[in-house]
């Protein structure tokens, strides 16, 4: 059983189509290719969509606050990563009888332990952070894009009226209409 899984998985000439696809198939939409340059280069999507349009999008604004957040992400990622390490460290150290830190002469064992995890748990929301700044980015990327080509004409008008019912009532009329 094992031997004929590891036969189709090696060998995909078993299941694979005879013909190749014509290579104007695989046609990526504008907003996909946006997300694609976004998820390869931080930003590049939103540098991308302010080429595209030049008249009606300035998303390139957005490229500094993109690198911003994931510096910031970033710089938060080292420190805990260097604070939990250097605790773990005096920790260690500790238990061991080796060479204590004096930047943590302060604390106990117990304390030196909950700072470790603090900082532990510190280091783990820094790197969901930084994957929530680079997701963010690339579907944004992509939100942006689908108004690159969207168009709105000075036809469309919306309207609040007052109006009076039959009943001798007021109330407004919202009107939206299309020329």
């Amino acid at each position: 059983m094992r031997l004929l899984l590891c036969i189709l998985i090696l060998c995909p000439s078993f299941y694979a189509q005879d013909s190749i696809p014509p290579k104007d198939s695989i046609v990526l939409a504008f907003h996909q290719k946006s997300m694609l340059y976004s998820a390869i280069v931080p930003g590049a999507g939103q540098v991308r969509n302010s080429i595209a349009s030049p008249l009606h999008n300035h998303a390139i604004w957005k490229v500094p606050l993109i690198y911003a957040g994931l510096g910031a992400t970033g710089y938060f990622l080292v420190t805990n990563q260097q604070m939990q390490l250097s605790l773990k460290q005096e920790y260690t150290n500790r238990l061991e009888g080796g060479v204590l830190n004096p930047k943590w002469a302060a604390y106990d064992n117990y304390a030196v332990l909950q700072l470790y995890r603090q900082y532990l748990d510190w280091r783990d929301l820094s790197i969901l952070g930084m994957a929530a700044v680079y997701l963010f980015q690339v579907a944004e990327a992509g939100a942006e894009a689908h108004f690159v080509q969207f168009e709105t004409s000075p036809d469309l008008s919306l309207s609040l009226d007052p109006v009076l019912f039959p009943n001798q009532t007021f109330g407004l009329k919202l009107q939206l209409s299309f020329h």
